[in-house]
């Protein structure tokens, strides 16, 4: 299973609730030297925005498994240059009231910004 159908298995499983930076996070742990449980505990008050809207999930969960695997300002930057490209904001309360304007339902729409930081994580990261 490569890293984007891991992430994908993880939003789409309903016994347990990975938040945006853990769904970003698990997939790359054995790259960033985690066990899975360490990479769950460490993304676990990163979701919602670090519970109050601030930076979406997906991006700090891509920002930590960056830092991880030794990578430098240089990278975490261009992360942050495309995801807002793509996106037109890196906050979560700024990304769910695109959302709404836009009518999209909040769980297809926050997947599509973990797959969205995802995508670029691997590419920053040669894969």
């Amino acid at each position: 299973m490569d890293r984007m159908e891991a992430c994908r298995a993880l939003r789409g499983d309903t016994n347990v609730h990975y938040n945006c930076a853990q769904a970003v996070l698990l997939p790359f742990a054995d790259q960033c030297g985690l066990d899975e449980k360490a990479a769950f505990q460490l993304g676990a008050h990163f979701g919602a925005g670090m519970r109050h809207g601030s930076t979406c999930g997906a991006v700090t969960g891509a920002l930590m498994a960056l830092g991880m695997a030794g990578k430098g300002e240089a990278e975490s930057r261009e992360l942050l240059r495309r995801f807002r490209e793509k996106n037109q904001a890196l906050d979560c309360a700024g990304l769910l009231q695109r959302a709404k304007e836009n009518g999209e339902e909040r769980k297809p729409h926050c997947d599509r910004m973990v797959y969205d930081a995802v995508e670029i994580l691997q590419d920053l990261l040669g894969e």
